[in-house]
């Protein structure tokens, strides 16, 4: 019996030996040379208005050693940008952090948004605030970075008589913004309009955008950020409703002007096309990512001149019933990102829609014309590029088929830009008769010459065009 008492005292004795053994490997390293690895040196929380919360931004803490190892101290270095940020780490809210511990072999996620005070610029004003990570006595720091911008918000803003907006902020339209009968809404150069998730734009009476090509009219959605990875919310559609010119609404003009990021894109409706009085005039504009249609026409007459229409999940232009377009010198491209394209290029959508196409490029994904087969159709292309190869008839005539008009888009590394590379068949290959006179300058105002390119752009040499 005492030997069996013996052996259970010597077996405790070992088991203790033993977990104390691993106790000791398994404490925390006070040696000032295991220090942490840091998934970042720099956190980009990129352009946010003030007075916005940011989107969520994390970066990771890695403890690389055999030894567990404890941050004595996580907190922003500046007093004056402490209140701006708010951190999670490691499931634990606040500002200031004592005594974290990271296992060995592990990491911790440290989550971080912030709220930018307004700072009276009319510019983005750039913050980079040190966040200082001390273990073991060392400091390690990652540098917190964003752009503030001042922003004018405004909830449901109705025009009821002529307005004139030309800040230097950008406005922020939530719910919808109404041009009233009988009331103008003017944008000078350079206004910028961001609509929330959610809003959009409904014009009664008469909207007229004065961008110029130093200074073009912005409109699009309120996110500045990545969607995901390095997809930028700028390529992506669907952010908010679009611009609805309503039926009465005529004399409408938008030059130089950028309308992107939208649900349904730009609808126009009319009681009844008049090519004497346009609904809409677009020169210089480009209208692109839509989750629907990015310019539908219906009962209106509408002319685009030296325009980019691009990036829609279903028709780049419908000509619905009743409706008469003219396209000059535009590119109409397809590569859209985030579905199969379920629409054409240009889709005739009734008989009697009207329409003349010339000096223009069409390419991309999805069909090209719809109907392809215009017969009967008071609707003609003329002197264009097209992508499949075809004929002359009566409806296409001196068409370029089956060319590649040699664009710098590259859709996989999400870069879209539809001007001319060097040997594009598009370079002077338009008809000068065919160029109207709002097309002389393209968007960022070269000249068209006397031998004018197919599409919206000027070709220039690479070296003064990027």
């Amino acid at each position: 019996m005492n030997r069996i008492i013996a052996l259970y005292i010597w077996a405790v004795g070992m088991f203790s030996a033993i977990m104390l053994s691993a106790c000791v490997e398994d404490g925390f390293s006070t040696n000032p040379s295991d220090q942490p690895q840091l998934s970042a040196d720099t956190l980009r929380l990129g352009l946010v208005f003030t007075g916005e919360g940011t989107p969520t931004h994390l970066f990771k803490i890695h403890n690389r050693h055999d030894k567990g190892m404890i941050v004595s101290s996580l907190r922003v270095r500046d007093d004056a940008w402490r209140d701006v940020f708010r951190f999670n780490v490691d499931g634990m809210a606040g500002r200031d952090f004592t005594d974290v511990e990271i296992r060995a072999n592990d990491s911790i996620f440290v989550l971080v948004e912030a709220t930018l005070p307004e700072n009276g610029a009319q510019l983005p004003v750039e913050i980079n605030a040190p966040v200082d990570i001390v273990v073991n006595g060392l400091t390690s720091t990652i540098v917190l970075n964003a752009f503030g911008r001042d922003v004018t918000r405004m909830h449901e803003p109705r025009i009821q008589s002529d307005t004139r907006w030309e800040s230097t902020k950008p406005i922020q339209i939530f719910d919808s913004l109404v041009v009233e009968p009988g009331a103008t809404l003017t944008l000078g150069a350079g206004q910028q309009l961001c609509f929330h998730a959610g809003a959009y734009m409904r014009v009664y009476g008469k909207l007229v955008a004065e961008g110029t090509p130093e200074a073009p009219v912005d409109i699009a959605g309120d996110r500045f950020d990545q969607v995901v990875g390095s997809i930028p919310y700028d390529i992506m559609s669907g952010q908010w409703g679009g611009i609805e010119f309503m039926p009465g609404s005529t004399g409408n003009r938008m030059s130089h002007t950028v309308v992107r990021n939208t649900t349904w894109g730009v609808e126009v409706s009319g009681e009844g096309a008049n090519p004497q009085l346009p609904v809409l005039t677009l020169v210089n504009c480009r209208l692109r990512n839509s989750a629907a249609n990015v310019l539908t026409v219906t009962g209106a007459s509408v002319r685009a001149i030296g325009c980019e229409l691009a990036e829609a999940a279903d028709n780049v232009v419908e000509a619905g019933e009743g409706s008469h377009l003219v396209i000059n010198h535009c590119t109409l491209a397809n590569y859209y990102l985030f579905s199969a394209v379920n629409g054409a290029m240009v889709y005739v959508a009734a008989d009697d829609a009207a329409g003349d196409i010339s000096n223009s490029i069409i390419y991309g994904n999805g069909g090209i014309v719809s109907p392809g087969d215009l017969f009967g159709y008071d609707f003609y292309l003329r002197t264009s590029l097209l992508k499949p190869n075809g004929s002359d008839d009566d409806n296409f005539l001196a068409i370029m088929w089956g060319q590649d008009p040699m664009f710098y888009t590259v859709r996989s590394d999400y870069y879209f830009d539809y001007r001319l590379r060097e040997g594009s068949p598009a370079i002077g290959a338009a008809d000068p008769a065919l160029t109207l006179r709002e097309a002389a300058v393209d968007f960022f105002g070269n000249e068209r010459g006397a031998e004018p390119d197919l599409g919206a752009y000027v070709y220039v040499p690479e070296s003064d065009s990027l």
